[in-house]
């Protein structure tokens, strides 16, 4: 199939870093984007646990963001294959690869948080690895793994047979690459600036074959975290670009061929500002309703281990029976029956009846109405 390259915005060779900004033209939405980072961080500092309650959020994220490049699965998928597979994607069978990639995008990005903590910087080498690990498995394993690009890639719009955009030539790219962190590393513009024009030129220098959007939108939670705007390492953006894909996609064509990075900035910085609100909704959502189970969980199981199996179905709100009575930390003749009694009360929901040597499938429904997308 011939692609059309009369539309074709070319990267902007040799324009960046941008060499002055006109801060007057998004000072408003600079406030207001660190006003509701602000917030949404308070409520993070204030919840006792994130990663037990925030682990929804990252599930969501992976399937919202793998959409966006077409990558369809569904949060109940993604948490079935997690109910059967503990260890790495590479073993599964009879399983669609939209949710293989899925998990594995949700894996990359829980990997790497894993090795900042451990006082990896945010480096080439790093990105690289989260690259070799989001295709490691399934279509993207024959898309070089780990390695930069070595021919050119385009972004195309595959339905009017259109190219959109021409990234940086893979002779260039390296060049590019080295400005990148050289920018991250000394520029002192305000984070959310800096954060925001590391994004798009990530984007436009298009390093790798396949990926590239995944890694570019997982950068923007990395560095929030890095930077200090967010104590912990959830803050999810892709919702909102999905929901604005062509106006995304147009700012940042703007900035290689019109030099407009100012418009890009007022652009990411309102995408910041109404994602942190919402991510604060649905955190203060989950949050309540933890607060809220644990009465309820507590009344209902009257038992010491009750916040174990609470915290267990926070964790892993759809699971298998087996799953529960070995991994929540609770007596095996506590969590066989618990689970009689929390289905009693229609707190979890019968997904799978056990068949065989195949143990139940359940559903924390009250989490599960809260997070799916």
């Amino acid at each position: 199939m011939e692609l059309n390259l009369e539309n074709a915005v070319n990267y902007h060779y040799d324009k960046f870093p941008p060499g002055s900004l006109d801060y007057g033209r998004f000072v408003g939405p600079l406030v207001k984007a660190t006003d509701a980072v602000a917030r949404y961080d308070q409520m993070l500092k204030n919840m006792h646990n994130s990663e037990i309650l925030l682990a929804p959020l990252r599930n969501q994220e992976a399937v919202v963001s793998s959409r966006m490049e077409g990558t369809v699965s569904t949060m109940d998928e993604i948490l079935k294959y997690e109910a059967d597979h503990d260890a790495e994607a590479g073993n599964a069978t009879n399983v669609r690869s939209d949710v293989i990639e899925t998990i594995l995008y949700q894996r990359a990005l829980k990997a790497t948080q894993r090795a900042m903590e451990e006082g990896y910087p945010l480096s080439q080498s790093l990105i690289k690895g989260i690259h070799q690990r989001l295709l490691s498995f399934g279509r993207g394993a024959s898309k070089s793994p780990g390695k930069y690009k070595n021919e050119q890639n385009y972004l195309a719009d595959k339905l009017r047979n259109n190219i959109l955009f021409i990234p940086v030539s893979p002779e260039k790219l390296q060049e590019g690459l080295d400005k990148l962190f050289q920018y991250i590393e000394q520029s002192t513009h305000p984070t959310l600036i800096k954060i925001g024009i590391t994004h798009i030129e990530f984007e436009a220098l298009h390093p790798f074959k396949d990926g590239n959007g995944r890694i570019g939108r997982m950068l923007i939670t990395l560095m929030l975290w890095a930077s200090g705007a967010i104590s912990a390492p959830h803050f999810y953006i892709s919702g909102y670009l999905e929901e604005n894909k062509d106006l995304y996609i147009n700012t940042m064509r703007n900035v290689s061929e019109h030099g407009d990075w100012e418009s890009w900035c007022i652009f990411f910085l309102k995408a910041i500002e109404q994602q942190a609100i919402r991510n604060l909704t649905i955190a203060e959502n989950i949050s309540n309703l933890y607060e809220e189970m644990k009465i309820v969980f507590s009344d209902t199981l009257s038992s010491k281990w009750s916040v174990n199996a609470l915290d267990f179905v926070f964790t892993n709100p759809v699971f298998r029976n087996n799953k529960f009575t070995t991994k929540s930390g609770i007596p095996t003749a506590s969590a066989a029956r618990f689970t009689r009694v929390l289905l009693e009360k229609n707190l979890i929901a019968t997904l799978e009846e056990a068949s065989g040597r195949r143990p139940a499938l359940y559903s924390f429904e009250p989490l599960m109405e809260l997070v799916r997308v």
